[in-house]
């Protein structure tokens, strides 16, 4: 049996690339064979590869440039202002497909941006510093994921309910707030998944942070004591994030 260096997770080798071209596979022929698809034209199938073969490319790439702009205080702003730009589009065309995408980027850096700022001047997080990146990408990859769950949620109720919403108009409500009581509700799911994993930590599953740091060395109760605050910043950010999508919905500011 390969024995692996202290604080190694995975061999980078060959095995390790046959490994992740077969759990590839895998999945692309389930969701072929069991035709998980949106319709005719948006196979999931195709998306799995794609995503796959987009994942490896991106962190190969990020690993030889997260080095160097950890070091540089304008490559670190440049490569999160990156980071956000693709958010923004990615949920953006996850939730519609017009040109209203682009009001994603509110929910997605509104939250953000004040919650990493309180953290770095508390001192929390060091500017420059390694510890930068990955709680930006976290707290962006939050963010993306409620935008994309509310946004979507929301509309789908709109479009079902529609007829609600005009016996809301004829009672007298302002559109807006017959918008809200339809969608928020439905919205609010985009929540769950985060409640979830923060209910759960340590008896279901032990998430990234806890065992990234326990890898490379830290103590238990360091490690943690950084989950728990990924964790409860995550809740922070992706109730704002739902919440102001929800009201750009409500406002018709994103729509289909």
């Amino acid at each position: 049996m390969r024995r692996l260096a202290a604080g190694t997770l995975l061999p980078v080798d060959t095995a390790l690339a046959v490994a992740l071209v077969v759990l590839l596979l895998a999945a692309t022929a389930v969701a072929a064979g069991f035709r998980l698809s949106r319709d005719a034209s948006h196979s999931r199938a195709r998306e799995i590869v794609t995503a796959g073969v987009r994942a490896a490319v991106q962190l190969g790439v990020v690993a030889l440039v997260v080095g160097w702009a950890v070091r540089d205080i304008r490559a670190l702003f440049g490569f999160l202002l990156l980071m956000s730009a693709v958010a923004t589009r990615t949920a953006g065309r996850r939730v519609t497909a017009n040109r209203t995408w682009w009001w994603a980027a509110v929910p997605i850096c509104a939250p953000v941006a004040p919650v990493v700022t309180g953290l770095v001047l508390a001192g929390l997080l060091p500017v420059p510093g390694i510890a930068v990146v990955p709680v930006c990408g976290i707290l962006i990859g939050g963010a993306l994921t409620a935008t994309v769950l509310a946004g979507r949620r929301a509309l789908d109720e709109l479009d079902q309910r529609h007829g609600e919403v005009e016996a809301g108009l004829a009672l007298g409500l302002l559109e807006r707030d017959a918008r809200l009581e339809v969608a928020r509700p439905a919205a609010s799911d985009a929540l769950l998944p985060a409640l979830d994993q923060t209910r759960t930590v340590g008896l279901v599953t032990l998430p990234g942070a806890f065992v990234g740091m326990l890898l490379a060395g830290a103590s238990p109760v360091l490690a943690g004591a950084v989950q728990v605050f990924v964790l409860i910043a995550l809740l922070a950010v992706e109730t704002l994030s739902v919440a102001l999508t929800v009201e750009l919905v409500a406002r018709r500011r994103l729509h289909r």
